[in-house]
């Protein structure tokens, strides 16, 4: 390969390594200069290029790069066309991207032309997300090179993503005087939510005394040949285990099986153990594990979801990257709109749960007020249905037969929040972590009580949202200030599940690093009727 400046009569052949622009177009770095190229460019005035004219035995970059992923199993990948030099690699299914660090490692040594970059080992990953990049750094690269990187990947293979497998999951949690009730409703919420990514389901609950023999009883009385899935069981105690002889480790002896493992170099997750009841994992849980924050219960619950069974190597591997408290949500590699290869998918959450209490006490309900003869819920929901949206959850709680009975007959998924008294937080968490909403790449978060906003506004919204490859939030605005509705990429999903409170989706943009479009909606993304006198201000009818 020789790289250099050609005089343009002998340049035919030459791979351009800049492009040039012309006054009819532009010739793009990487083009193979043809007769018919190099007279337009005679007819430019241009006299020489600079680029690389390649030897026998040298391979282009594109086909370098093609050839290395050729050899890489397409078992749940998805590879993009080679562009540029680069072939980007998705993942076609949900799962778990595991990688071979002395194989990316040998590859990445072959030469410094040839280059992998993947993402780290035992990453949980959706359909769609890039996994690992092949980067020819020059225009042109040795074949032998090549043909060394792929010997490489054919003896070690450098990575795979491991298919979730569907699990239905038992719950035993040990009570104490000093443990709430809602704590324990709380955890088996948070267990279903995490859950529900792997497509598994939480199929049984039962609560206990603190107490070995207790335990040891409900573990004994499992039926867990029934479930069609490969059977789990969660233990969550009401307090942490402190010695291998304490009450859960104790009662998955006591009850004939082993106990692998206890504790893990991971924080928050340290008082983790794993054991197994026959053939069926079991992990007590840390009490981290009650929180939906990232935690070394998550580690091992991902493991296992994708068939694994971790032993205590692995799980004494975990120290590097172990502490978690201060780490960001990590972004998703970025490629371009041209590159993607079926449309961004979103979905909307329609948030029709809370009190109103600025309607009064006893008052009348905001989202059963009428606009032109339709309760306002439903004026909402089916404005939804009318845009370019995937699909639309309703999540409701105050008066909820009510909301839900205005809704009635809508193709829609009605999604009940019990949580709802604790404010929107909880009602954010339920329509994002619920099934339908999980799928997509982004979630159209429209609150129910805004009558102004129209379906061209959200596929105005859902454009832009495209536009950015699903990659950074999209929010409306009138007259440059912020308002709704609002859409939030997949990278955000895990911020959302972390919120509390009477809070809603701003403190996930403010503090996501991710990118905001602001999108000018007109006076509709400040229209939103929280008093009787704003529902009647809008054109409203008050219903009781």
């Amino acid at each position: 390969m020789k790289y250099g400046s050609f005089e343009l009569f002998e340049a035919e052949g030459i791979v351009l390594a800049h492009s040039i622009r012309l006054s009819g177009g532009r010739l793009a770095k990487g083009e193979v200069l043809t007769l018919e190229t190099i007279r337009r460019l005679a007819d430019e005035g241009v006299s020489s290029v600079t680029g690389v004219r390649l030897d026998d035995g040298d391979l282009g970059e594109d086909e370098a790069a093609g050839r290395i992923a050729g050899v890489i199993d397409r078992d749940h990948l998805r590879f993009s066309e080679a562009a540029t030099g680069r072939v980007n690699i998705h993942a076609a299914v949900d799962g778990l991207f595991v990688a071979d660090k002395a194989a990316v490692d040998a590859l990445n040594r072959v030469d410094p032309a040839i280059t992998l970059a993947c993402l780290a080992d035992h990453v949980p990953v959706r359909a769609s997300d890039m996994v690992a990049t092949i980067k020819i750094i020059p225009l042109a690269v040795r074949a032998a090179l090549v043909e060394m990187a792929r010997d490489i990947l054919e003896c070690r293979p450098a990575f795979v993503v491991k298919p979730y497998c569907p699990r239905s999951v038992t719950l035993i949690a040990t009570e104490l005087p000093t443990l709430k009730p809602s704590v324990m409703d709380r955890t088996a919420k948070i267990l279903g939510q995490r859950l529900a990514v792997s497509g598994s389901r939480l199929t049984n609950e039962t609560r206990v005394p603190h107490d070995r023999d207790a335990v040891c009883e409900v573990l004994q009385g499992l039926d867990l040949g029934e479930n069609r899935e490969p059977a789990m069981i969660v233990i969550f105690g009401a307090s942490a285990v402190a010695d291998v002889d304490d009450v859960i480790p104790a009662a998955i002896r006591d009850a004939g099986g082993f106990v692998d493992h206890i504790g893990m170099p991971v924080d928050p997750g340290n008082l983790l153990v794993l054991g197994r009841l026959g053939e069926v994992p079991v992990i007590g849980a840390p009490g981290c594990a009650r929180s939906p924050k990232d935690n070394g219960f998550d580690w091992v619950l991902n493991r296992i979801m994708v068939g694994e069974r971790p032993t205590p190597a692995d799980i004494a591997g975990m120290g590097v990257g172990g502490l978690l408290m201060e780490i960001s949500t990590r972004p998703r590699p970025r490629e371009t709109a041209r590159q993607q290869e079926k449309p961004v998918s979103v979905g909307a959450v329609l948030l029709a749960a809370g009190q109103a209490r600025r309607m009064g006490a006893g008052g009348p309900h905001k989202l059963l007020a009428e606009f032109e003869g339709m309760p306002l819920v439903r004026r909402s929901a089916q404005m939804l249905l009318a845009a370019d949206l995937a699909s639309v959850v309703a999540v409701t709680g105050h008066r909820r037969e009510e909301v839900e009975e205005a809704l009635s007959g809508l193709d829609l998924v009605l999604q009940f929040n019990p949580d709802y008294a604790t404010g929107m937080a909880s009602s954010l968490v339920s329509g994002v972590s619920s099934q339908e909403a999980s799928l997509h790449d982004g979630i159209l978060v429209m609150l129910a009580d805004m009558p102004a906003v129209t379906s061209a506004q959200v596929d105005m919204l859902i454009a832009r949202f495209r536009e950015s490859g699903g990659r950074a939030i999209v929010r409306s605005v009138f007259e440059g200030k912020r308002g709704n509705p609002i859409i939030l990429p997949r990278s955000s999903y895990p911020a959302v599940l972390r919120l509390e409170g009477d809070i809603g989706a701003r403190a996930v943009i403010e503090n996501s690093g991710l990118p905001v479009i602001d999108v000018e909606i007109g006076p509709a993304a400040h229209i939103d009727v929280d008093t009787p006198e704003a529902v009647v201000a809008a054109g409203g009818t008050l219903k009781d």
